[in-house]
């Protein structure tokens, strides 16, 4: 039975994992060191909990690494260093919302591994199946045959390690750039009582996305990370990373928000006065 390993169970984690359980894989993953939230959310997903990272690391066929951008180098280390205690050879991939000088940093510290870089577009399967995941690398159709069944759409994008992270960043910027627009635009509104008005005209150019706003706040400190990632790919690309540190500001600013203290499996969808109030710094 293939074993694969889930670094860490949150919520696009466990998502992922409970999706392989469903096609018969075994899926191990640790808490040590990992909040209440991802206990739950693991054992809500069913996935077999081992002591450590080096013993996951060990059990495993391919590990995924599915967590918050900025912490995307300093797994990779602790993977690597679990790989090399253990004498294991998983296959690891990346998943993780980065540039792709971010990604090749990672695959250097991960260099005696077979690295795969993937990324993912859409919610967790348990919300919603079929996101998006694509995978570049010489590895990538092993982690593209793993059995996601209709709950995760495998796309390998190449060959090169950088190419599905470069994906991201750009979708990312479009899907989270628009999000935060829109939440900046509603608070901007509800200070001047307009909001109504503004989300009536913004429906008819089908541009209403306020009810993204509420979950997208649960995840503001995260994206904080992310929108400095899209940043650097710009910048590499000749573009100005402006835009989007901007927008670094914008969800940092929202991290400090009511509403940002929520899980995201948890938030309700709100009334757009309601998520306007909950907007305001705490």
């Amino acid at each position: 039975m293939t074993v694969v390993g889930i670094v860490s169970p949150g919520f696009m984690g466990s998502g992922l994992g409970s999706a392989l359980r469903a096609g018969g894989v075994r899926v191990v993953t640790t808490v040590a060191g990992r909040s209440a939230r991802s206990r739950r959310l693991a054992g809500q997903a069913g996935l077999e909990v081992l002591a450590s990272l080096a013993d996951v690391v060990a059990a495993s066929d391919v590990v995924l690494s599915v967590i918050p951008p900025g912490q995307a180098v300093a797994t990779a280390r602790s993977i690597a260093e679990a790989a090399h205690e253990s004498g294991a050879a998983p296959v690891v991939a990346d998943l993780n919302a980065i540039s792709p000088t971010t990604m090749a940093a990672v695959a250097r510290i991960l260099n005696d591994l077979p690295v795969v870089d993937g990324s993912i577009s859409g919610p967790p399967p348990t919300v919603t199946p079929g996101a998006r995941m694509y995978l570049s690398g010489d590895r990538a159709g092993e982690v593209a045959g793993l059995p996601w069944r209709d709950q995760i759409e495998p796309i390998v994008v190449g060959g090169e390690v950088g190419t599905a992270s470069a994906l991201k960043m750009c979708t990312a910027s479009v899907y989270k750039g628009l999000t935060a627009l829109v939440t900046q635009a509603m608070r901007t509104a509800g200070h001047y009582g307009v909001l109504d008005r503004v989300l009536a005209d913004l429906g008819k150019e089908g541009l209403d996305a306020s009810a993204s706003v509420p979950r997208s706040a649960t995840k503001a400190h995260r994206f904080v990370d992310e929108m400095r990632e899209i940043a650097a790919t710009q910048a590499g690309a000749g573009l100005t990373p402006a835009l989007f540190e901007a927008f670094a500001e914008v969800y940092a600013n929202v991290a400090r928000t009511d509403l940002a203290h929520g899980d995201p499996e948890t938030s309700a969808a709100l009334e757009p006065s309601e998520t306007v109030s909950r907007l305001r710094i705490t």
